[in-house]
């Protein structure tokens, strides 16, 4: 298949352009849809399954940002403490002394 695309029209090349895109596409999910089966088939062969995620699906939200403070030192309202992991050293000085961390909590 030869073609003059100097010949042609814009239109004409960019219908060109979609179509070969689009079989493009097709002819890369068909690919997809075979190495997948074959690597089922292999798992199966051997008693196992698998789990395949397209890589195209949009990953789940992430989960995060601040956490709100649970406790607050006495003496400098401005630390704070969320609960979450290792107790701050002004917390622990305080529960050291027999001070309940009931206390500090907001």
């Amino acid at each position: 298949m030869n073609i003059d695309l100097e010949t042609l029209s814009e239109t004409e090349l960019a219908s060109m352009i979609a179509n070969a895109q689009r079989a493009l596409k097709e002819k890369q999910h068909g690919k997809r849809r075979e190495v997948i089966a074959k690597i089922k088939e292999l798992a199966a062969s051997i008693g196992c399954t698998v789990d395949i995620h397209e890589g195209d699906k949009p990953a789940a939200p992430k989960r995060g940002g601040k956490v709100a403070a649970k406790y607050r030192n006495p003496h400098n309202p401005e630390q704070t403490w969320t609960g979450r992991g290792m107790k701050p050293r002004w917390l622990q000085a305080l529960l050291s002394q027999g001070r309940d961390i009931s206390e500090f909590h907001i």
